[in-house]
């Protein structure tokens, strides 16, 4: 039993060491597995095997003949109905659906568009232009060039020299009396005062402040941290144990054997299902295979030996014999046929050409042939001139 191993087991697994107890369990729980997998093997295959002989039997002819049925009954008519009948009425209607809708809409419009309204606007717009100039640019450019050009220059004059007074002005009025009040009155009285903040603030403020913090908080900071030390290292020691041992000796002691022995017995119930699942696929095989030897036997050769010894000789015989000589005949009556075809093509033709030259000579007979000088040329391939 040890030969049928997993294909794609693992190498560390085959390498751990297996102990008597392991052996001495291993080889009934295969044997009930094999006991207990062999019916349903067999029920699978058999199952196995019956889809597929429905699938070759009856599904597969079954589905072809229903696509040659479906071919033939409705894609070739359809196929046929579409080019022949309901494709050249589709372009027939477009055409004139198309032609329809352009004679109109698109053509009235596209004249009146070109010999109406393009002249027209051309028109009003030359029109239109020439007012505008004569009446609005040429006088706007007269009274630039000659009214508001001087008096432009004249008020940017009278502005130059009024700005240059306010500036005089602003300069020793304003300007210099805001420097000088800057320079000594408001910049001193304001380093004073900010000298008066910064000393009260230091002795108001910083120093109290510094000294709270130096001779109180940090003290008492230390003290709540030495307490909360203390006391999580209590907690720490409790916690160890009370939970952590006893967690890890129930884990050691109790909950490993416990789950190394439950995977001991899964992973020996899962090898001997894989092991009895595949020793019973080759008894099933055997099985099947020596059935189908003998329906093999009981059922196709006679019929093998039927076609082999007497249909076929019969189907050779009736082929070189009557079919052959059938169709050799049903050839040579053809080819008869299409050469009498032409024959008789050939005759109808030159009979043809007799009735036209004897007509044309009956016409050239009556109203004469047409003169070279009038530049008249024959009407038809009946008034040339024969050879």
């Amino acid at each position: 039993m040890n030969a049928y191993q997993p294909r794609h087991g693992s190498t560390a697994r085959a390498k751990e060491p297996e102990g008597c107890l392991t052996a001495a369990v291993r080889l009934p729980v295969r044997i009930v597995m094999f006991v207990l997998v062999l019916p349903v093997r067999l029920a699978w295959d058999g199952l196995v095997l019956a889809g597929r002989a429905v699938r070759r039997g009856v599904l597969v002819p079954l589905g072809r003949g229903l696509g040659w049925l479906w071919r033939t009954l409705v894609v070739a008519p359809a196929r046929w109905l579409w080019r022949a009948v309901l494709a050249p009425l589709f372009r027939g209607i477009g055409l004139v659906l198309v032609w329809t809708g352009k004679a109109l809409f698109v053509w009235p419009w596209a004249g009146l568009w070109r010999y109406v309204v393009v002249p027209a606007a051309r028109g009003i717009s030359v029109a239109v232009a020439f007012l505008v100039r004569v009446l609005i640019v040429v006088p706007l450019a007269w009274v630039y060039a000659h009214v508001l050009t001087p008096l432009g220059h004249g008020v940017l004059a009278v502005l130059r020299g009024l700005g240059r007074g306010l500036a005089w002005l602003g300069r020793h009025l304003l300007l210099l009396p805001m420097v000088l009040l800057w320079r000594y009155v408001l910049a001193p009285l304001g380093r004073g005062v900010a000298a008066t903040l910064a000393w009260l603030w230091r002795w108001l403020v910083v120093a109290p402040v510094a000294g709270l913090y130096r001779y109180v908080l940090t003290p008492l900071g230390h003290a709540v941290v030495a307490v909360v030390r203390g006391a999580g290292a209590g907690l720490a020691w409790l916690g160890r144990y009370l939970l952590v041992v006893p967690a890890l000796a129930l884990h050691r002691w109790v909950l490993t054997p416990l789950g190394r022995g439950l995977a001991l017995a899964v992973r020996e119930i899962a090898g001997a299902v894989v092991v009895a699942w595949r020793v019973a696929g080759r008894v099933t095989a055997a099985v099947f295979r020596f059935a189908g030897r003998v329906l093999y036997v009981l059922l196709v050769v006679p019929f093998v030996g039927l076609w082999r010894f007497v249909l076929a000789p019969v189907g050779r015989v009736l082929r070189d014999w009557l079919w052959r000589p059938l169709a050799s005949a049903a050839r040579a009556a053809g080819g008869a046929l299409r050469a009498a075809g032409r024959s008789v093509r050939a005759a109808l033709r030159a009979a043809r050409e007799s009735v036209r030259a004897t007509r044309a000579e009956i016409r050239r007979a009556l109203w004469g042939s047409p003169r070279p000088e009038t530049g008249g040329a024959p009407r038809s391939k009946e008034r040339e001139r024969l050879p």
